[in-house]
């Protein structure tokens, strides 16, 4: 397989446009697709604002970004990914939104062109079977945000070649990222053991153990990390922390991942964290 020089990306969100910003400053051609002109709008404004900021910062030359953003193309018709050679779908947690674009674009691009999708949570060997090309599809599970984080998880569903595995790879290393290898389950491997580790943080509080501040420095401070689990639980959201844990009891019908009680509560309550000004903490 060729090296990929040009990616199409479906959904300018966060994670598309941060993906879309990565390529673009490596050399990759982008073609940035989302379903408004609007949503695409925002998203290229997001690129060139971050970018603004990486100029300031002395990060990257004036001219770095003008041949950035020169690289970026953005439009509403699926029809503009025709000649990119690797497709990243990076639209809504959403799977019968995921199987629509996946049959769009089968129908759309050349036989030898590889689909990625940036899944969080759902079976990339599922989306496989049903992406009309199962041995071209893999699970490339970016971080956000993007620029700044440098892991990005590979996740080969059963079907996965190796020829399609080591493209994929390639331009994960060429956009300067860390790719991981991890065979489909749920969560792969990040989140398979973030999600249970907060959950368990929050048994903590709920018995009493300690504080929640103390909670967090402990993890902080004990373990290095940069952010206590449940600040952390806060940022990403308690409903989504509790919308994992109850795929990982579905899906591994095992109850060591049974969602923690005092974070069904809070979800109930619509206490989300930070996007709701209240979670475990006020905001």
């Amino acid at each position: 397989m060729s090296e990929i020089q040009t990616v199409g990306i479906v959904g300018a969100g966060t994670m598309g446009h941060g993906i879309a910003q990565v390529c673009a400053l490596n050399g990759v051609s982008v073609v940035l697709v989302d379903i408004s002109e609007a949503a695409v709008q925002k998203g290229l404004a997001a690129v060139t604002g971050s970018l603004e900021r990486l100029l300031k910062k002395d990060k990257i030359s004036a001219a770095d970004k003008d041949a950035a953003l020169a690289r970026i193309q953005v439009g509403t018709d699926t029809a503009a990914l025709q000649g990119a050679q690797l497709v990243i779908e990076a639209a809504t947690e959403n799977l019968e939104l995921k199987i629509k674009i996946l049959r769009q674009l089968d129908a759309l691009l050349a036989p030898e062109a590889v689909v990625a999708t940036n899944t969080s949570s759902i079976s990339i060997t599922q989306l496989a079977a049903l992406s009309g090309r199962p041995e071209r599809f893999i699970g490339m599970h970016f971080f956000n945000p993007v620029p700044m984080m440098a892991l990005v998880e590979l996740i080969r569903g059963l079907q996965t070649s190796d020829a399609t595995h080591a493209a994929v790879q390639a331009l994960a290393l060429k956009l300067g990222k860390t790719p991981i290898t991890v065979k489909n389950a749920p969560g792969f491997v990040v989140n398979r053991v973030l999600i249970p580790m907060i959950n368990e943080a929050f048994f903590v509080l709920a018995e009493g153990l300690a504080s929640a501040e103390d909670i967090d420095a402990g993890m902080k401070l004990g373990c290095n990390h940069p952010i206590g689990p449940l600040a952390l639980a806060d940022l990403i959201g308690l409903d989504v922390c509790l919308a994992v844990m109850n795929v990982f009891v579905s899906e591994f019908n095992d109850s060591k991942y049974r969602p923690c009680p005092l974070l069904k509560e809070l979800v109930a309550a619509g206490r989300l964290g930070r996007k709701s000004g209240r979670g475990v903490y006020s905001y």
